[in-house]
Formats: C-alpha cells, structure tokens, sequence
C-alpha cells in the first residue's frame, strides 16, 4: 500500500475516531485515541478539521454549534464553572447580552489563557464553589454551571462589580418563573454571607 493509501486510511480513521466522540476533541485526546499529530494537522490544512480554540478540533462536516464559546470554556477549563451574567444568561434570568464568558474558579487555581472567548475570572472558594453546581452536557463535553439560585446569590456577592441592578432585575425575572425556590436562595444567600442584604429582595417574593 503506497503512502497516499496509508494518509487516506488514516484520515479516515481520525474521522471515524471524531464521529464518536460527537465531532470535537482536544488534541490531547485526539492523540491519546491514537491520531498522529501530522494527521491533524494535515485534516486542519485539508479543511476536514476546524479550530474552534487552541488545542480544540471539530469536524468540518459536523453539525453546528449552538454555543461555541461555551463549547470553548467546557474543553479548555473542564474545572471552571460558569457564573454570574453568562450562568444567568443561561437561566434565561436576565437582558443582559454577555460580552465575556464569567467562569469561577478556586482561590490559587490556574488562570487560563485563551485566544477566543474573552473570558472573566472571579475567585470563589469553599461551599461558594462547591455547592449548586449543574452540569450540562455540550457536544460530549460537561459545561458546568451554578444553579440560578446560586447564581443569584453570587450576583449579590459580586454586585460591587457586577451591577445591583443586574442582580435585581435578575431575581424580578427569576420571580416570574413558574417555579421558584426561596429557601434555596436563603440557603446560598447564607453561604455567600449576603443574606442580610438579600433578605428585603427575598421576602418581597412570598
């Protein structure tokens, strides 16, 4: 089998290895799956591959992203949990249009660096970052995110930085759902040590 048949098989084979696991992988992965490094590269110039971040790959000819940022944030920083205005903008809480992606992490964790999106990094750390986390699948990878109770609670915590009208608009939208919790925004209104702030904003709910 000459060397062409060889790059063919080869190519076809990361395809099938791509098809898989829902059309993207970070490189690591690719490779780790067993494709050579020169097959991605020769997939990327071939426009089979595109880069949806650094070190990330997705199929050309696999469906569309519906968020790829986010997509982005999941692959890079699997230990990041969105928060604030992009968890809001989830929860569909709030008219806000993010212009960066909010991620928490704990006090001393590495900061990445990416290219695309321009990410926010706030600090949380002990229940504040362990507690009311949810995780939403996005193309076989796991988007981790605050609840909207936690959300909210973190929204007042942030507010010097943030906005209290964003946190106040967002618990006006968030009264208007079907369902709300109120002893879960107490409960994480007390772990983030705003409940004495909230509590006005909380009552006006029941």
């Amino acid at each position: 089998m000459d060397n062409k048949h060889v790059q063919s098989d080869q190519i076809q084979r990361a395809i099938d290895v791509f098809r898989g696991h829902g059309g993207t992988l970070r490189t690591k992965d690719a490779i780790s799956e067993g494709i050579h490094p020169r097959t991605l590269y020769q997939m990327r110039d071939q426009r089979l591959l595109v880069t949806i971040s650094r070190g990330v790959y997705r199929l050309a000819s696999a469906d569309p992203i519906s968020d790829p940022d986010l997509l982005t944030v999941a692959a890079r920083v699997p230990q990041g949990v969105i928060c604030l205005i992009s968890a809001l903008a989830l929860h569909e809480i709030t008219t806000q249009i993010p212009h960066a992606v909010d991620i928490a992490l704990p006090p001393g964790a590495w900061t990445p660096e990416l290219q695309h999106p321009p990410i926010r990094i706030f600090r949380f750390s002990g229940r504040s970052m362990t507690d009311g986390i949810e995780n939403r699948p996005i193309d076989r990878f796991q988007l981790q995110v605050f609840c909207a109770e936690k959300t909210l609670a973190d929204c007042f915590k942030f507010r010097n930085k943030i906005g209290l009208d964003v946190a106040i608009e967002a618990l006006r939208l968030y009264r208007n759902r079907q369902r709300i919790n109120v002893s879960e925004l107490f409960r994480y209104a007390e772990i983030n040590r705003v409940a004495r702030i909230m509590r006005p904003y909380l009552e006006s709910l029941t």
